[in-house]
Parts: structure tokens; sequence; C-alpha cells
């Protein structure tokens, strides 16, 4: 969506982060186990970049993005934001750091209070962060035509604009307070194809004017492609692969982003024609008993025994690709022995001797791009 703004400078960092929520029975709600959310995540997004989150549903990444704001606590780990460790802030020290960090969530139905007027629903951050009432007013109908509505609209309800109109008051709320980092939590999956240019569109100028670091959660792969300067992988509350947009898309590595990409639907009908749809066997293992090995091996076609017993770390293929699997794709033999295994995202839980020795072969699941 943009060009990376400050060199390496990294905003925010997510080290080793867990969010497991916890199972409980009986009359004394005995904890029985854990549903395992997000396990054991590390990454690092620049100032002025976006990042895109994806994988399938129920694979973690919006609990991720709540951890990362501190809308659900982390179980273990630690989050960084601008060089400073929030993990473990309470909510008098936290709130500070709410400026700086906000949301734009899913449902632009369930995420606005019906009862309220949208001058109150926009203006409700900017009391609570103590800017005067006599600007309030102002703010928010600055904000309105910044995000495409108009100031007429402040002393109406939430049921009389359509859902990308709501969606866009949820965008001019997140950006009261003037944030430098925005997690967008697939705020085009609720709207119409025709409606979602223009959000993603809004969302593109808003970054280059207030200069924003996104973080932009999605399932449609066609979308995250077009908004994205980096993107990360998810399955099963694990981080499978992390690469720069194109080099994802022309070589992916890891089995699982081959079956998304492979999903993602191209316009013209003579490419569609020659690709392999692969569709992925058997159902989504269960977060709160996880496989061993490589999370993803009971769907794998090209799983052999050492994914269903070791866990493979992420190793670096080149030019910022990192992949987790132990028979990658669209890897070639010089490019095996140069790779080396990222001791800094690679989960504890994962053998780092374990680096790759053999290539699963070439794939081409977007054939033309």
């Amino acid at each position: 969506m943009s060009s990376v703004g400050n060199g390496d400078t990294p905003l925010v960092e997510v080290k080793n982060v867990k969010k497991y929520f916890p199972i409980r029975k009986g009359l004394l709600q005995r904890e029985v186990g854990a549903v395992h959310a997000v396990d054991d995540v590390t990454f690092a997004v620049r100032e002025g970049e976006t990042l895109g989150l994806v994988g399938e549903s129920g694979c973690g990444k919006s609990t991720l993005g709540r951890t990362i704001v501190r809308l659900h606590e982390p179980t273990s780990g630690k989050v960084i934001f601008e060089g400073r460790d929030i993990t473990k802030l309470g909510t008098r020290a936290l709130r500070p750091l709410r400026r700086e960090m906000q949301m734009i969530f899913q449902d632009p139905y369930a995420s606005l209070n019906p009862r309220k007027r949208v001058g109150s629903i926009i203006g409700t951050p900017l009391k609570i962060h103590g800017v005067e009432k006599s600007k309030r007013r102002a703010r928010v109908q600055e904000l309105l035509e910044t995000v495409g509505l108009s100031p007429e609209h402040y002393n109406r309800f939430p049921h009389e604009f359509s859902g990308g109109q709501r969606q866009r008051i949820g965008v001019a709320r997140a950006l009261a307070l003037n944030p430098k980092l925005v997690v967008a939590d697939e705020p085009v999956s609720a709207l119409d194809v025709s409606i979602q240019s223009q959000m993603l569109n809004l969302l593109d100028d808003l970054q280059k004017e207030l200069k924003l670091t996104y973080i932009f959660i999605a399932h449609d792969l066609g979308v995250v492609r077009h908004v994205s300067d980096r993107i990360a992988v998810m399955y099963l509350g694990k981080l499978v692969e992390l690469s720069p947009a194109e080099d994802l898309y022309k070589r992916p590595i890891m089995p699982y982003t081959e079956a998304l990409l492979s999903a993602v639907p191209i316009p013209d009908p003579d490419l569609s024609d020659q690709r392999e749809r692969i569709v992925l066997e058997g159902d989504v293992p269960s977060p709160i008993n996880p496989p061993s090995g490589c999370r993803f091996h009971p769907r794998c076609r090209y799983m052999t025994d050492i994914c269903k017993e070791v866990e493979p770390p992420l190793v670096d293929f080149g030019r910022g690709h990192l992949a987790a699997c132990h028979h990658p794709l669209n890897v070639d033999r010089e490019t095996l022995e140069r790779a080396k295994v990222s001791k800094r995202h690679s989960p504890d839980a994962a053998d780092e001797s374990a680096k790759p020795r053999d290539s699963s072969g070439r794939s081409d699941p977007v054939p033309g791009r």
C-alpha cells in the first residue's frame, strides 16, 4: 500500500506472543484445557508499513491483532511499541498509549452502538482523552469529511447508514486521536465488492496523508496483495510464512500458502483453466489439542514422517522470505544450501537443527502473475 518510511525502524514488535483461552468445567471451574489461539508468534512492523495478516477462519489472526493493542492480555511473550514493553502495563499506564494504537473492527453493524448518534460515537475517544468539549464537534465533523461523509451526519444514528458508510464511521473513530498504528480487522469482508475498493482506496489515501502504519487482517489474499508491503500467513495459531507481498504470490514456499493462493479468483478464464485448484482434505485440527510436529501435516499432500514428529523452524530463504516447512516449494538446491534458520522468528518448540534438506518442487498456483 505504501513505501516504508523510516528504514528498518520497528514501530511494533511481537516477541514469542502466546494467547491461550482456558477451558473450565465443573462446580469449581477447574481448568481442564486451553484453546491455543496464538502460539509463539514473532514479527516486527516497521513505521509506515502495511503488514497483511492472512489465514483461514479460526487461525488466530484476529486474536493476535487484539492482543497487540492489548484488548486481550497475552498469556506470555512481549509486545513492544516504540521500544517500550507494553505487555504488563496496567490500565492507567496504558491509557496514553491508546492514542497511538487503534483498531478498526470487522463488523460495521455490531461495532457501533445503535443507541448513540454518530457525533457521540466518534467523539467518545476525544472525551476520554480530555479534549475540550468546544473543540470536539469541529474535530468530529473534520473526521467525517476525511472519511468521505458529510458533517451533516453528526446527529444521525448508525441504522440510517449503509454498511460501507458505517465502516467509514468506524475508520473515523479509529483516527480520532491521530494514532500511529491501526489494526484493521477484516475491514472490508462485510462489505459489497463494489464498496470494498472504495474502502481500500480510502485506507490507502489516509495512510499517505497521516503516515499511518497498518496491520491488515484478512482472509482474502486478492485484497491483501494490493494493500500490503509484506504478508504473514498464520495456521492454527502459528506463523508459517512471512514474505514481501509480490514474492509470496510468485514463489509460495509453504504448502498451506500454495493452497490459499490456488483459491484466489483469476479474472482471465484462460489462465483460470490452466491452474490447479488445491482442495485441502480433512478438517482443521482442534486448537485445544493441536497435532504434533508441523500443525499442517494432517492436511498436507507433501507430508512425510518428519512432518508428524518435528516442528519445523522458520527458515530465511533470502530476500526476507521466511517459511516453516520440511519440504519447501519453489526452492532450488542452491537456495536450500544458503538458507538459514531464523532463531529470532522460530518458536521455542521448533527444532532449529531441522533445516529442510529437500524441496517439494515447483508450484505456480496463480499462473501468469
